[in-house]
Order: structure tokens, then sequence, then C-alpha cells
């Protein structure tokens, strides 16, 4: 892949330098590694260690043309990570007995589907069962019209349930914009004045803005790469679509300091926090995985509190390993790309070494029939009979270009493996892995709809092998 200039790569600030030099050095090249390989513009990365701030360095390019480098005290749009603040307001609001997380829906949205039957503390664990509005990681062509919250929230939590309350997980950004919508009635302010009020101020949190109704405030580019293509400028989505949900924007540094408020303790009282980070239990017993507005897993056998978060042009991710005291935040500028999820997970490596081994990946029926299409891209075609309406128009002719020129250059296929699947949005998630016979593998993300239609097929990132 291409290669920033090293003037730039470096372009970084400020850090309490608590880290060894040897250890700094070490994610300083795991961060450039990530972003030469991938493509991705830039990286901001931070590292809270001990009850304090101990690394906040960007690497790369904040803006690619003209070129501005990344800084440390650049914000970024941090998507879905945002849940986890309006969680905060609705525990705040359950302290203040201004209403429960065992409340049913119907209390506050009566018309809403099976409202009587839903609580708030299925909307935030992720297994209400209302269908996800938004589980594509390309914008889709209605994303581009502002919405009113309340319409998304009619046209999706009116739709019959994926499953029944409880039974399952499935995460789904309507649950957040809902329980947003609930915040704002309880409260009887708006939902960003809330959290500015109650949440942001009394941690004392620097920087934070709303993505959508004050981008004007964002420095950094968003981009989107076809198939690890040079990288497009890519537009935010239209204002609306992610109140509550996932439209916050803020430095590394701030939403290290929010992380310290949970390992501290700062904010919200102990039993509060203790619901916020403890896995939901479904009707059969399993685990959830899922708190409120937090993964909560065993990561190589480590507890560890993750949010990823996604908007156009940029994801985020967030890690807490609360028994080890550690927090990991990386900030990217391009959609739809495993780069900060590599970076998190190569400073974790760098950090805290496993414990236990990884999973080994599987095979399914899919795979086979992903690695013809993966071969029709390399000649810059695909059968459209095989993709939904929105997919057909995520591959417009730039993006087969991009594709071909991409993948052409790998070689025959010689294997395509499935890693991960889900369920979300009424659709099945895979994360494939594709080997190619002359260099490496690529990373593939999908969504099948019950028919097989797919609704996504994006390459995010190279395997490493």
């Amino acid at each position: 892949m291409r290669l920033l200039p090293a003037a730039l790569l470096l372009a970084a600030v400020s850090a309490h330098a608590q880290l060894t030099p040897d250890t700094e050095a070490k994610i300083a090249a795991a961060a450039e590694k990530v972003l030469h390989d991938t493509g991705v513009p830039s990286a901001s990365v931070g590292i809270a260690q001990d009850g304090k701030v101990v690394y906040a360095r960007a690497f790369g390019l904040a803006n690619i043309t003209p070129p501005r480098p990344a800084t440390a005290s650049m914000a970024y749009p941090i998507g879905s990570i945002s849940k986890q603040f309006t969680a905060t307001a609705a525990l705040l609001l359950q302290q203040e007995g201004k209403l429960s997380l065992d409340d049913k829906v119907a209390k506050y949205f009566p018309e809403l589907t099976r409202a009587n039957e839903v609580s708030l503390r299925n909307l935030m664990t992720m297994t209400s069962g209302y269908e996800d509005f938004a589980p594509q990681d390309y914008i889709i062509p209605a994303w581009r019209h502002p919405v009113d919250p309340l319409n998304t929230v009619h046209e999706w939590a009116e739709k019959p349930l994926d499953f029944d309350p409880g039974t399952a997980w499935q995460y789904s950004n309507t649950n957040y914009v809902l329980l947003g919508l609930i915040v704002q009635k309880v409260s009887g302010q708006p939902l960003m004045q809330f959290i500015r009020e109650r949440v942001l101020a009394p941690l004392h949190l620097q920087g934070v803005f709303n993505t959508y109704t004050q981008r004007e405030k964002l420095k950094v580019t968003g981009y989107v790469s076809n198939a690890m293509a040079p990288p497009r400028v890519l537009p935010l989505e239209a204002t609306g679509w992610y109140f509550g949900d996932g439209d916050l924007a803020m430095p590394a540094s701030t939403l290290l300091a929010w992380d310290l408020g949970i390992l501290q303790q700062k904010l919200l009282s102990p039993a509060s926090y203790r619901q916020f980070e403890t896995a939901a239990t479904l009707t059969n017993g399993d685990s959830a995985h899922y708190g409120l507005g937090t993964f909560v897993l065993n990561r190589d056998g480590r507890r560890e509190l993750e949010h990823g978060g996604e908007v156009g042009g940029y994801v985020a991710e967030n890690v807490v390993y609360p028994d080890d005291g550690v927090a990991i935040v990386v900030l990217t500028n391009e959609v739809a790309s495993s780069a900060g999820g590599e970076i998190a997970h190569a400073i974790t490596e760098i950090l805290l070494p496993p414990k236990a081994s990884p999973a080994a990946a599987t095979a399914d029926t899919f795979a086979p029939e992903l690695q013809g299409i993966l071969t029709q891209l390399q000649s810059g075609r695909i059968d459209r009979s095989l993709l939904t309406a929105n997919c057909s128009s995520y591959f417009d002719a730039d993006t087969l270009a991009d594709f071909q020129s991409t993948l052409s250059p790998l070689g025959a296929i010689s294997t395509v493996t499935r890693a991960r699947t889900a369920q979300r949005g009424g659709m099945t998630f895979g994360l494939y892995k594709a080997t190619f016979a002359a260099a490496g593998g690529v990373l593939v993300s999908t969504y099948r709809l019950p028919d097989g239609k797919i609704e996504q097929l994006l390459i995010i990132g190279k395997t490493g092998d």
C-alpha cells in the first residue's frame, strides 16, 4: 500500500510520558505499520494506565489533499461509543428515581411494537428485538437525507420484533435512538443539553461536540477506501440519524478521561456501575456478552469492556481492562476499516500479553459463493442479481474499479474461511478471511438477508498472512 511521508506519519504530540521509551517505540511502530498496511490516513492513539493518561499521539494525515498532519488534540467522531453516554444519562435518571431500567417502553411510547413487553433494560442491553436501522458499514442512499429521530423510531420500532424480548441478543442502533428520546422526555431537556450538564461537565470532559449539528468543528476529514484503493473523501450522513446513538465527537484524551471515570467510578453510584458492566442474561441462561452500552468480554483470559464506533468516514475503538486498570483508545478517519481494532489489539499485546489462546476460525456454506464473487471482482464485475438495491448502489463504476485494482494483482484465491458470524438488523453478518496465491489475504465484511441477497460486501483490511 501507499506510504505516507515520514515527517507526516510521525506528526504527534503530547503524552504524560509514563511508558518506557521502548514501549512507546513499539506502540508507534505498531500504529505506523497498520496505517501503512491498511492505507488509513490517520490514527489518534491514547492509553490510560494506573489512573492517568500515559500516552497520547497522532499518526498520519487529518487531511490528505492538501496534506495536514493529525494531532493528538484533534477531535474525531466516536460513533457508537456515544451509546455509553446515553446509557449513563439513563442511569443518572434512575438514581434520581425519575425512571427505572425495568420500566416498559409503553410508559413512554405506547404505540411501538409490543411496548408493554420491552423494557428500557432490553433497549440498553440489545435484547429488545427491535430491528437495527443502520447495520451497514457504508452510506446507503437514505442516509443522505435529514431525518427526525422520532420518525426513525416509528419506522423501525413499529415493525414485528426480530425475537421475543430477552430471548436473544442482536445489536440495534434503533434501541439507543429510542433510549435517547426517553431520556429527553423524562429529563425535560434536549438530550445533548442533559448529557453536557449532567455527564460531561461533572467529569470535566473537554472538546466534546455533536458530530452532526456541529460538524463545522471537525478538523479531521473522513474517507472511504473501496477494497483498500486510495481513499476518497466521504461526507458525513445527514442530521438526525444517530441521535443518542452515535453522534458525539471528541479527542482521544477526552475519551480516555471518560474511561478513567468508569475505572474510578467518578460519576455514578457503585450499584449503577455494576449494572453498566454486567452482561445481560438471556431467558435461556446464556450471557448476552453486553452490558449497558458496552460489550462485556473475556478476551484472551482478561475481562474486557469494549465498544467500537463507526459513522461516515470514521471508525473508533475503545477498550477498557477493568482488572488491569488499562484503557486504550484509537480514533481513525476511514470508514469500514479494521485499522482501529488492529492498533488497539497490537497495543494490548504490548501492554498485556494474552493469558489464553484465541478461538480458531470456522467455515460455512457461503464461503465458496463469496470466493466466486471475489473472483468476479478481480475482473471488475459483479452479479447484481445477488445484491440488494443498497449494495448494488454501492458497487458503482468507481467502486468496481477500486476492487479490481486492489484484488487483481493478488492472483488466484486460495481459500475463503469465516472468522465470525452474528445476527443484526434481520441479517446474517459474516467476517471472512480470503487468502490469495500471490500475496497474503484480506478481511471481508458481509451482511446477507434471509433470502440470501447480499446487503454488504466490503474489504476492511489485510489478514497479515
